[in-house]
């Protein structure tokens, strides 16, 4: 609902992509993760997402603190939270100038990054040492992939925390779209995230819009082939929950 989740969530699934290509032992499988990688770097710098997220983390350590010495808390995953938060902060304050400088300024990487961007524009003969690099040992490369992403992961840290909480906020409730279509009023309630949920036997997609005012919710069909999108005939049975840190 706002663009600071909106930067955490494409980062979640950069970083979760990222990982899955780099465990992976094929050299096409290590130029999709090199791609992603500097997809990484681009989403992560178009914002003050450290400060931000530094921010937030306090913010939360603050008010999990505040529930020491409740009963209805368990005092040992309380105590997991918070270190887990203390330990993201710190390592998000080491890191220094701007996210992903160290990329920027390695030549190399660089230069496959600039011919990646020309559509088939890293064949062998365009980049002959990448072509060299690709046929490295499977391990040497994800040596190479994993010390090129490490300085990065503080950020993944740190908003893998914040969207845990902000996941975790809210309480599901059970609506029906009739004809496809629900809309509620949202009396100026402040929402940060959405999430929308219903059974796969449905086979329709959400679309969703919001203010300050309302939240709209449209199921259609999902677009295969040629097919134009279109509004979901039958009524649907879904769970929507407001997250809010």
């Amino acid at each position: 609902m706002n663009e600071r989740i909106r930067t955490m969530l494409r980062l979640e699934d950069l970083f979760a992509r990222f990982d899955h290509f780099a465990d992976k032992q094929e050299s096409h499988d290590h130029h999709a993760a090199l791609m992603v990688m500097f997809e990484i770097m681009e989403v992560a710098s178009r914002a003050d997402l450290k400060s931000d997220l530094i921010q937030e983390l306090e913010r939360q350590k603050h008010t999990l603190e505040a529930l020491r010495n409740n009963p209805q808390i368990a005092e040992d995953a309380l105590d997991q939270i918070l270190n887990d938060i203390e330990h993201a902060s710190a390592k998000l304050l080491e890191m220094v100038g701007r996210i992903g400088q160290y990329l920027r300024d390695n030549e190399w990487l660089m230069s496959i990054k600039q011919r990646t961007s020309i559509p088939g524009g890293a064949c062998e003969f365009d980049l002959p040492s990448y072509y060299y690099w690709q046929r490295k040992p499977a391990d040497a490369r994800q040596a190479d992939l994993r010390d090129w992403i490490a300085p990065l992961t503080p950020l993944q840290d740190g908003f893998a925390i914040v969207l845990h909480l902000l996941r975790d906020s809210g309480k599901a409730m059970h609506y029906t779209a009739r004809n496809g279509v629900f809309q509620q009023m949202s009396g100026g309630k402040i929402v940060q995230l959405l999430k929308v949920s219903l059974e796969e036997s449905y086979a329709c997609v959400p679309e969703l819009s919001a203010n300050k005012y309302a939240i709209n919710v449209r199921f259609t069909h999902p677009v295969t082939g040629q097919d134009k999108p279109r509004q979901f005939e039958g009524d649907v049975e879904f769970n929507l929950t407001y997250c809010n840190l």
